[in-house]
């Protein structure tokens, strides 16, 4: 694939993981063994203050240790150390970054604030970034499992896009065992910058991904993701459930990644008018795949 501002995200040279650890079970662990047991075919920079070694690894106590350009962050550590973190990112130069930690503006003001000041960090040094609250982004064709879901994917032409990081470890949970592969599968979280709009921009030039399933709970910015929505529609198949039908299920997503869910019938139609289909559940949605 050619220059797209993605590309870092997607098809990174060099990864480092701020928080890999040794601890079982934890999410840095969890990330970094996820890199190294799916053989990522760039380079692999695990990043804690207090080890040398980590899962039999030179470990890097800050980024500015490390020589050589990463271009791809993953960041499983504390909410209030995530905005220094990207501070340091910046200054070397980082061009995108997952932040998988929880306890931003979905907590509280609090939450809100760091928030915020994440957002701000990012803008000055033009970081793009997936998250925060989210499951991480999986690209099996390059080894890529920035994630802290317990296994991997096998490489297929399905890419699948989704706000909600446990509904992605339960249709990658249905996929292995249903012998299905992903080209991506991408866990949004909050979109505090990288939507659905900018997602679908990849996407839909994406040799390896020939259609395309989301599951939205929220919409940000409605005119940038109408957009894109059309244009992926025009050359490659798109199927979505979006939750909100009722209101108990609009309470419930707010809730979770503190987005505004628009009105379901404007909805509806704006995505009939798109070529889209709009499924009802996310069985409808796996079904739907065979068609795509």
């Amino acid at each position: 694939m050619g220059k797209h501002y993605l590309n870092p995200l997607f098809a990174p040279r060099s990864v480092a993981v701020f928080g890999a650890s040794d601890r079982p079970d934890s999410v840095g662990q969890i990330v970094f063994q996820n890199m190294l047991q799916c053989g990522f075919k760039g380079k692999l920079y695990p990043i804690n203050a207090k080890n040398t070694e980590i899962q039999g690894q030179r470990a890097y106590k800050s980024i500015g240790e490390i020589s050589e350009p990463v271009e791809l962050v993953v960041v499983a550590t504390p909410p209030q150390t995530v905005p220094g973190i990207l501070e340091e990112c910046g200054l070397q130069g980082v061009k995108a970054a997952i932040i998988i930690t929880a306890g931003f503006g979905e907590a509280g003001s609090e939450g809100a604030a760091l928030e915020k000041e994440l957002v701000e960090v990012a803008r000055r040094f033009k970081i793009r970034l997936i998250g925060p609250n989210c499951l991480g982004v999986m690209r099996p064709s390059i080894g890529l499992n920035a994630t802290f879901n317990k296994g991997g994917s096998n490489t297929g032409s399905i890419a699948f896009v989704s706000q909600s990081g446990a509904l992605c470890t339960a249709i990658l949970d249905w996929a292995q065992s249903n012998d299905v592969g992903f080209s991506s599968v991408v866990s949004l979280g909050s979109s505090t910058d990288v939507d659905f709009g900018e997602i679908l921009d990849y996407l839909v030039s994406d040799p390896l991904t020939s259609s395309i399933l989301m599951y939205i709970e929220g919409i940000r910015n409605a005119r940038s993701f109408m957009s894109a929505l059309r244009a992926a529609a025009r050359i490659k198949p798109v199927i979505l459930v979006k939750v909100g039908r009722h209101a108990a299920g609009s309470k419930a997503a707010m809730s979770h990644t503190a987005s505004l869910v628009g009105a379901d019938d404007v909805f509806d139609a704006a995505v009939s008018r798109a070529g889209v289909v709009r499924v009802k559940t996310v069985t409808q949605l796996l079904s739907g795949r065979n068609s795509a």
